[in-house]
This record gives C-alpha cells, structure tokens and sequence, in this order.
C-alpha cells in the first residue's frame, strides 16, 4: 500500500479499486474543505463588519440598512455559487481522475457527464 499523495502509474490502476477511491475522495474532501471555509468566512464574516464597522454597516442602501441588504439578497445567492462551484469542480475531479486511468484510445468521459456519453459507432 502507498502512502502520500501520489498515485502509481496509469496502467497499474482500475477505476474500481480502493487506492483510486481514496484518491479521488481525498481531493474532494480538500474541495470540501475550501468550499466550507468560504462558506463559514461568509457565515461569520456578517457579524464581525458589524462589530468592526457600525456605521457603515447601518447605512440605509434602497430603504435596507446594509446589514440586512447583505443577508437578504446576498447570503443566499452566494450559498448557491458555493454549490455550484462545488458540484462542478467534483464533477471535473472525478473526470481527470478516470481520464488519467483510462486506456489509451478508450472513451475517458464516463457516462452522466456534462458533455454526455461519448457514441459508439
């Protein structure tokens, strides 16, 4: 068994074994990791202007006081780019990971990926 980060070569590796699911749910634990930080800066980063920045952060912006303009209208949108990026940087993890195992010549795209099955002829 290998330890670190790195994976054996391409041809030694089936896309079914553990050490390539370890791999692949390694990097998208650390995707995971990003995503949740950015998440939580936003989650406290909130109160900590209000702290820091009372005036400002009470100024009336279209009859709203910054504060509540923020939470109202940018916190949800911004938790939905948060998952947006997530699910596309997970869908693209996984389809460098089989693309960097498949064997040459053969379709690297696995079936329900966003440019769809490759055709068989």
């Amino acid at each position: 068994m290998r330890l670190g980060n790195t994976m054996p070569a391409s041809e030694n590796l089936d896309i079914h074994s553990e050490l390539f699911l370890r791999h692949l749910m390694r990097r998208q634990f650390r995707l995971s990791l990003v995503c949740a930080a950015t998440f939580m800066t936003g989650l406290f980063g909130l109160p900590l202007a209000n702290y820091i920045y009372p005036e400002l952060m009470a100024s009336r912006v279209f009859g709203f006081t910054l504060t509540w303009l923020i939470l109202g209208v940018g916190f949800f949108p911004a938790v939905w780019v948060i998952a947006w990026v997530f699910i596309r940087r997970s869908m693209d993890l996984e389809e460098l990971e089989v693309a960097r195992v498949a064997p040459r010549g053969a379709a690297a795209s696995p079936v329900g990926a966003r440019g769809g099955a490759s055709a068989r002829v």
